[in-house]
């Protein structure tokens, strides 16, 4: 009412909590979508858009949820702590192939988590309480994600072993294993299944198993991040082989399984923890301790996600749907580095591009200067990190030579001015 004093406050209990910077990806997002250019274009959020620009629920996704709506068993119980059996069994599968000597033997358990972040979190939490305070590595470049989730567990030597050439724009492989050799008995070292992020460079099969080789010699423990499984290349098995690779040679591994992008699943939460271990007995004696930590950090995991992921790949029409969505996103990131590479080459663009079409999956490490990224943001109005990767998916032929010129401008002038 008009004339009433103002209530006087106490001091604030948070006056000394600062305001931080938000996420790099998510304010990228903000600002593109507050963008009012008509020619504005969006390469940084990693997900997968149509040639129109456009989201895309799969089909096959479209289906089962149609299905679920109108079956009347069921409900909105609460699932089991480590998740819906159904799905866990079947990512592991469908990541350790079903003819898998720890699927055989059942020295596998998988337990549902908040997409690979959860998992990720999950493995983390799990390390620090029974392995304690040991190094772990973490490619440079990495996922921006992964040395934050590391030190909100508690983890405090993390280390970089190297991975990007910067120079050749290629894998630094000797640079790698120099490293993982010098790395300390016992130490976990984070590795990309497939696809890497941010760099889109993986180890050729050769050179994942010296890969192997150095980290058996020196007894690291192995945690895959798989994100892209299917996506990356169109198949399945060639995509999941560092991992099949490691189990094969009787090694323990953990690997963070993420359906967000081989399915479309962004906010759906689909994920997984799968660990391969050495005896059922182990396996038995992990899912308990894991199940624990899940009570502790999320008590009980999302249904809807997981029950679309478990009933596609249980069902083997489904599933074919499924593969043939897969094939149609990955030719289609394949064809857009084509045709970005084919608009520089064709316009001279300073220096080598060969890396956009030798790098594989939906990101592209360009290799441009974060001055240069400035440049592209607030000139040209392209949305992309500051480290130079791009969501490939973002490209479409609407917008390949209005980016492809956008390149080729602020290369040729690199001083990153707006002028």
């Amino acid at each position: 009412m008009s004339g009433e004093k103002k209530q006087k406050l106490s001091p604030s209990t948070f006056s000394h909590v600062k305001a931080v910077p938000s996420d790099e990806i998510f304010n990228l997002k903000t600002l593109f979508t507050n963008d009012k250019n008509s020619s504005k274009v969006d390469l940084g959020i990693g997900a997968y858009r149509t040639d129109e620009g456009s989201p895309w629920v799969l089909p096959v996704v479209r289906t089962v949820e149609s299905q679920m709506s109108s079956d009347e068993t069921l409900d909105h119980e609460y699932l089991a702590i480590d998740g819906l059996k159904s799905f866990t069994d079947a990512a592991a599968k469908l990541l350790l192939g079903e003819d898998s000597v720890a699927i055989t033997e059942n020295r596998f358990c998988g337990v549902q988590a908040l997409s690979g972040t959860g998992a990720l979190r999950l493995a983390a939490e799990f390390f620090l309480k029974h392995l304690g305070q040991l190094p772990v590595y973490i490619t440079k470049p990495t996922w921006g994600n992964h040395r934050g989730i590391l030190q909100a567990v508690g983890f405090t030597d993390i280390r970089e072993y190297r991975y990007w050439n910067a120079e050749g724009r290629c894998l630094d492989f000797d640079g790698l294993l120099q490293d993982l050799k010098a790395a300390p008995e016992g130490a976990i070292v984070l590795l990309h299944a497939c696809a890497h992020n941010p760099t889109g460079i993986d180890p050729t099969k050769e050179q994942w198993r010296s890969i192997a080789d150095v980290m058996m010699e020196r007894r690291l423990f192995p945690l895959f991040d798989s994100a892209y499984q299917g996506f990356a290349s169109g198949d399945l098995d060639d995509d999941a082989y560092a991992v099949r690779e490691y189990v094969r040679r009787g090694m323990e591994v953990f690997i963070a399984q993420s359906f967000s992008k081989n399915f479309g699943l962004y906010n759906e939460r689909a994920g997984s923890l799968c660990c391969v271990v050495t005896s059922t007995e182990m396996a038995s004696s992990l899912r308990s301790q894991l199940k624990v930590l899940c009570r502790r950090l999320w008590s009980n995991p999302p249904n809807h996600g997981c029950r679309v992921v478990a009933t596609v790949l249980n069902n083997p029409a489904l599933r074919a749907d499924w593969v043939e969505s897969l094939q149609i996103m990955s030719s289609r990131v394949e064809r857009m580095r084509q045709e970005l590479y084919q608009r520089l080459r064709t316009k001279g663009t300073p220096g080598t591009w060969e890396h956009v079409i030798t790098q594989i999956g939906m990101f592209c490490f360009t290799g441009l200067s974060s001055k240069q990224v400035e440049v592209l943001i607030n000139k040209y109005h392209i949305y992309l990190l500051k480290n130079g990767r791009i969501n490939v998916c973002g490209l479409n032929h609407n917008n390949l030579d209005y980016v492809a010129t956008a390149i080729d401008d602020v290369v040729r002038y690199s001083n990153g001015s707006l002028n």
